[in-house]
């Protein structure tokens, strides 16, 4: 109510935002309450804001409660309402129910609308009928207070009436008066003591504020220290901070002459790395010579185990035709005696019949010559011509059965002869053709080992360790005096050799391990900030290193293939030699073939031989 008159000069703002609140409390009833106040006289906005008229204003706050009883919060503003005095909350209850009386729901809401209007409408009654009983008993209340009331009125008028029955306080010599003097006395005390402290009040006021002014001094003198205690800390930490980097330089100067000798360490493995970078090349030009030797050595190595195995086989072979022929000659050599004797029975019987044929011719001749001449002459009886003539006659048969046998057992032992005779004919031009092709296998073979030795002699030349090429000589000149029984020898000499030789390159791969570890260790105490130039070359040191030890790995283990395998081939050469000289010395220094021709030669040279045509 004293609002309005305390700023005259603003009614007509006042009287716009009272405007524009009536027009939202309308908007948001209609809006969002879905609410129409009908029959409800509207506050006249004119009169609150020129007048301040309490109808209208009792209106304006009637229709903000009807707002607040229905928004969303409204729970709390009916807490706040509970929590009021009776008489107010009597007061707005009924202006609450007025206004409730007076709204009316806009038509055209939704069902959901509505729903929710008829559950605050059953939270509203149920809020009534609690506030109904709440008046209820506020009235209860409102009655003993008003029994109270009279009877404290009564009581009033009790003590009105004993006050003016008493004597006036004016009169000095009463009770009253005198207490009515006293109380005078001491409230003049006390106001010579208000005087007395609002003296002092206005001393210590000035005195208070020359403190603050001293006060004021002191915060800016304090200011001022502190910012020189900050800048004193300051300057002690950056002493601190010194102190520390001088310790820190010191014992930097001691990493970097630790350093320094580190780095001469450096230099000497730089150049031990360098030494033994140009040996790694060697080997590695040597090696690569000895790679490629041992590719070829790869590509006649499986030939050479089937030229093995071919010999192998041909020499069992041989020795099994050998033993054939030898067994067939002892043959022939029987059958040739059994010929022999029997030609010699056949020439013997042969005059035997011729003998016999002359016998009888004279004795024809006889037998005519005695019937002409006279008796003198000499005659023979009847039973001696008839024995001869029977003995004759027997001897004729067993001539002719002779005959027949020899003819028959000639014909077989012709025909098993010239049998056996084509058989070895055959074997023979079989065997000669087996020994061409394996002359020729052997001469290629004899002409590769000799290229193998010539490529190994020229690497041997040039290779740093020529040891093994002299002890390859060695081993090489040993197989050709005995090929079979040196050779298990020849292989342990050589695997004692190749030991040798991986214990060499096992001895050299830990030297280099120990160079890459020694490298390894000085990469790790440089200081990488002092060492950024350095690092890339160590590393590119060590991938060398790395490079080297695989390569030295590989070329050890080619190295190791190549020299068996050439070894492996100037066995066999060897072997090929000693077989062939096995061959030539064979039956005393003549060899199988040159022995079945001469006897060929020496069976159709004798004259008792019967040709296959005459047997035939």
């Amino acid at each position: 109510n004293e609002a309005p008159g305390l700023y005259p000069s603003s009614v007509s703002f006042q009287i716009s935002n009272l405007k524009k609140i009536l027009k939202g409390i309308l908007d948001y009833n209609q809006e969002i309450l879905g609410q129409h106040i009908n029959d409800f006289t509207l506050p006249d906005v004119n009169l609150i804001g020129e007048h301040s008229d309490a109808a209208e204003l009792g209106r304006m706050l009637q229709l903000i409660l009807g707002c607040a009883v229905n928004c969303e919060q409204k729970q709390e503003y009916i807490q706040t309402i509970m929590m009021m005095e009776e008489s107010v909350q009597h007061v707005v209850m009924t202006a609450i129910q007025e206004l409730m009386s007076k709204e009316t729901p806009v038509i055209g809401g939704n069902e959901s609308y509505l729903k929710k209007t008829a559950e605050e409408l059953n939270d509203a009654l149920a809020t009534k009928e609690e506030i109904s009983q709440r008046c209820r008993e506020l009235d209860q209340q409102v009655a003993a207070l008003q029994d109270e009331k009279s009877s404290l009125l009564a009581e009033n008028q009790v003590l009105l009436e004993r006050l003016n029955q008493s004597d006036s306080i004016e009169d000095i010599n009463s009770p009253a008066g005198r207490r009515h003097l006293q109380l005078q006395t001491q409230v003049e005390q006390l106001q010579e003591e208000t005087f007395r402290l609002e003296a002092a009040k206005d001393d210590y006021r000035i005195r208070c504020e020359e403190l603050e002014k001293e006060l004021l001094d002191v915060k800016s003198q304090n200011e001022d220290l502190t910012s020189l205690a900050d800048e004193a800390q300051s300057l002690k930490d950056e002493i601190d901070v010194l102190r520390h980097s001088s310790d820190k330089v010191s014992k930097l100067e001691g990493t970097v002459e630790h350093y320094k000798k580190k780095l001469e360490d450096m230099g000497l493995l730089r150049r031990q790395i360098k030494l033994l970078e140009e040996k790694s090349a060697v080997l590695m030009q040597t090696n690569v010579g000895l790679e490629e030797e041992l590719r070829k050595a790869n590509a006649t190595k499986g030939q050479l185990e089937t030229y093995k195995r071919q010999v192998v086989e041909l020499q069992n072979r041989l020795s099994e035709e050998s033993k054939k022929a030898d067994k067939m000659e002892f043959e022939y050599k029987r059958l040739k005696e059994k010929v022999d004797s029997l030609q010699k029975e056949k020439d013997r019987m042969r005059s035997e019949r011729d003998s016999l044929k002359e016998t009888i011719d004279e004795l024809h001749c006889v037998q005519a010559q005695g019937q002409l001449t006279s008796s003198k002459e000499v005659f023979l009886s009847p039973n001696e011509a008839l024995s001869f003539v029977e003995h004759l006659i027997r001897l004729q048969h067993e001539n002719k059965m002779l005959k027949l046998a020899q003819e028959g057992s000639d014909n077989e032992k012709i025909a098993l002869l010239q049998s056996l005779l084509e058989d070895a004919n055959r074997r023979k031009s079989e065997l000669e053709t087996e020994n061409r092709l394996i002359n020729q296998r052997l001469m290629e073979e004899q002409s590769q080992v000799e290229e193998l030795q010539k490529t190994v002699q020229e690497q041997g030349s040039r290779a740093d360790d020529v040891s093994n090429y002299y002890i390859f000589n060695f081993f090489c000149k040993r197989l050709n005096v005995d090929v079979v029984p040196p050779l298990a020898q020849l292989v342990d000499e050589l695997e004692e050799a190749l030991k040798k030789k991986d214990e060499e390159m096992k001895q050299m791969e830990d030297r280099y391990k120990k160079y890459l570890e020694k490298a390894k260790s000085v990469i790790r105490t440089l200081d990488p900030k002092q060492n950024q130039g350095s690092g890339p070359e160590v590393q590119a040191l060590k991938n060398q290193l790395q490079e080297k030890e695989r390569m030295l790995h590989s070329l050890e283990t080619k190295s190791q293939r190549d020299h068996e395998e050439k070894l492996i081939v100037s066995a066999w050469y060897n072997m090929r030699k000693a077989a062939e000289e096995r061959l030539a010395n064979t039956g005393s220094g003549q060899s199988f073939l040159a022995r079945q021709r001469q006897a060929t030669s020496s069976r159709r040279s004798y004259p008792g031989h019967v040709q296959p045509a005459t047997a035939r």
